[in-house]
């Protein structure tokens, strides 16, 4: 005999695969498992509850985590050499290189694929959870409360990542009876604001029986609290409120087959006030919970110079910080080795060294007075910003000594840049203050040497940089590499750090008022103070060429902007900040000669790739289009 499981949704199945209303029964062979027997007691109650855990999609590996290699933050060496293939998954990559397509779409999270996970089974089986929870009996009510919430955090976050890719998505309340027709199982797609306000509504319930923090941090370091489902809502709230999804004129005419419009036609302001508004209530709860900016506080004989660049590399790298309100319970190693360089103290092969942030990313970064280069009228950048790509000698003065190779020649592009740069990328004739250093004298610090035939750069056809740069900032000092080996330290990779909300909120209150008022500078101040920068205004009064830059909305919004790049730097959030900014990629990724075994060869501008040009489409995911044929009430995605 035969078990027939009723509670898969059919809407959810037709999303899957489209097949006939047959197909959709879950026929389960005699002695296997039904939802009663997953419910029957708390252990396999929690079993079932980790497993709407297992769905969280990968933020902290350089090629499954979308938001490394979809845009222009860092690029490969070419497809096809250096066994680029096995050191790390380019399914995102491909975004990048401008291949996605709807037959086959990359990172496919609607229907499962080339690097994603089918969501909707996930959304499912949080459903199946919430059906079923109330039959353990011995579940006590406080603990069945507390999973309820993280299994709707989870649900709501499975909706958000899929808003955040698709745009307008279908809202999957309830599972739909298999018994249902086949029309009731063809889905559309909800219009944002309606999809918005559902996600937002499930997090604010989810809060209720949420801990404001873990307490037991050897068991349950990963799980939902209060401050990360506060901290998602604002994440829901601003991307909703921004250029690409507020009054977006390139999808005004997007209309399903019922005549709704699934994109908002007109700008609300009001949606900024919103968004403020939700991110200042998830930054009173984090503090509340003890969340603070990190800042490094060890006992060793190092540099003030040395000790901020730990103050801003620790906050990724140092595991479970107060910082950090949500972070990855994956192993990080994987992202380390990617990114890890080798030095001049050993060939290091375990070191794959391959995620190379782009010359872009390098020059975004601002100068030491805390202003782009580009607009810094001190001494050095006024004359060297046009010679920026030719080299100099460095000096032995100044903070030369602990971020530069003295007595070598590097490009004027790393010189008297922000503690953010030096922190966040490897570069040539750079330090590393890693792998077992005594201190931060010249002596002991490792070296970066990029060039052609040198133990950084490239020795042979695999494991070097294609940029001239690797990716320092998600690379923990106190992860050992030696002759014999490598020793990874492990971390939590941030989802959400206190930082990152902090410029949420100022972005917000910004776009919510006719100026700037002292709110936008604080949070925006608390930001640069850590990363060992000026405040906004005096940076801009003092060393820009434009000093009245910070005083208007405007103004503040470009500055708010690259002030977010750069705290974030390297960490997979450039991607997503750009698209919801509705700003274009560049059609050219560019880098250093890295072939160049010489100070005027390697110091070359080198294009490494030319998409084709970036157009309205690729700010959203396409729904596989044998989807769309199985489910004609699904509407694709404009231009795809």
């Amino acid at each position: 005999m035969r078990k027939i499981i009723l509670s898969i949704s059919l809407c959810i199945l037709m999303l899957l695969s489209g097949t006939s209303c047959s197909d959709y029964l879950n026929i389960v062979p005699e002695g296997t498992p039904t939802m009663d027997n997953a419910f029957s007691n708390r252990i396999n109650a929690f079993k079932f509850l980790h497993t709407c855990y297992s769905y969280l999609p990968n933020f902290d590996n350089g090629g499954n985590a979308i938001g490394f290699l979809a845009g222009d933050e860092h690029w490969l060496m070419p497809k096809g050499t250096g066994f680029i293939d096995q050191r790390i998954s380019l399914d995102s990559w491909e975004i990048g290189r401008g291949a996605q397509n709807s037959n086959n779409p990359y990172k496919n999270y609607w229907d499962g694929g080339y690097g994603g996970n089918n969501l909707w089974i996930a959304i499912r089986d949080c459903n199946i959870f919430l059906e079923n929870i109330h039959k353990p009996k011995d579940v006590e009510d406080y603990e069945r409360q507390r999973w309820i919430s993280e299994i709707k955090f989870l649900k709501a976050f499975y909706h958000f990542y899929l808003f955040q890719l698709y745009g307008p998505i279908p809202i999957m309340d309830t599972n739909i009876p298999v018994d249902a027709g086949v029309e009731e199982a063809r889905c559309y797609r909800d219009p944002i604001d309606e999809v918005v306000s559902y996600i937002s509504n499930l997090l604010n319930e989810s809060t209720e029986h949420l801990p404001l923090k873990i307490l037991d941090e050897g068991e349950e370091m990963g799980r939902i609290t209060q401050p990360i489902a506060k901290a998602v809502r604002a994440q829901l709230l601003v991307l909703a409120a921004s250029p690409l999804f507020n009054g977006n004129p390139d999808y005004s005419n997007v209309k399903d087959n019922k005549g709704r419009s699934l994109f908002p036609l007109n700008y609300d302001e009001n949606k900024w006030k919103v968004a403020a508004d939700a991110a200042l209530d998830a930054i009173e709860t984090s503090e509340e919970a003890g969340h603070e900016l990190y800042y490094f506080r060890e006992s060793l004989k190092i540099s003030d110079a040395t000790r901020k660049l730990l103050d801003i590399g620790e906050a990724v790298t140092e595991r479970w910080n107060k910082e950090v309100i949500w972070g990855s319970t994956r192993n990080s190693n994987g992202l380390q080795t990617q990114a890890m360089a080798k030095l001049t103290t050993g060939r290091y092969y375990e070191a794959r060294s391959v995620l190379g942030p782009t010359l872009t990313v390098a020059e975004g970064f601002y100068s030491s007075n805390g202003v782009p280069i580009s607009e810094d009228k001190g001494e050095f950048w006024s004359k060297k910003y046009p010679e920026r790509y030719q080299t100099s000698l460095i000096a032995n003065e100044g903070n030369n000594m602990y971020y530069m190779e003295v007595g070598q020649q590097t490009a004027n592009l790393h010189f008297y840049r922000e503690p953010r740069f030096y922190a966040s990328l490897a570069f040539d004739r750079g330090t590393w203050y890693g792998s077992g250093f005594k201190d931060d004298t010249q002596a002991y610090l490792a070296k970066y040497r990029f060039r052609r035939t040198e133990v950084s750069g490239m020795q042979g056809s695999e494991d070097y940089s294609y940029t001239g740069y690797l990716n320092k900032k998600v690379c923990s000092y106190k992860s050992n590499l030696t002759n014999n080996g490598w020793t990874a330290y492990r971390y939590a990779f941030p989802i959400i750090r206190l930082a990152d909300l902090y410029l949420m909120y100022a972005e917000a209150l910004n776009e919510s008022l006719s100026a700037p008022n002292e709110e936008v500078y604080k949070y925006i101040d608390l930001v640069r103070t850590r990363a060992g920068i000026p405040d906004v205004k005096m940076a801009w009064h003092t060393y820009s060429k434009f000093p009245n830059k910070p005083l208007s909305r405007e103004g503040l919004r470009e500055i708010i902007r690259m002030e977010r790049l750069n705290e974030l730097a390297c960490e997979g959030k450039r991607f997503w900040d750009l698209r919801r900014w509705k700003i274009e990629l560049p059609n050219e990724i560019r880098g250093w000669n890295v072939k160049g075994e010489t100070v005027e060869t390697f110091y070359r501008i080198s294009v490494l790739f030319e998409r084709t040009k970036f157009s309205y489409k690729d700010f959203l995911w396409p729904i596989k289009v044998e989807a769309i044929q199985k489910n004609p009430n699904l509407v694709q995605n404009p231009g795809w």
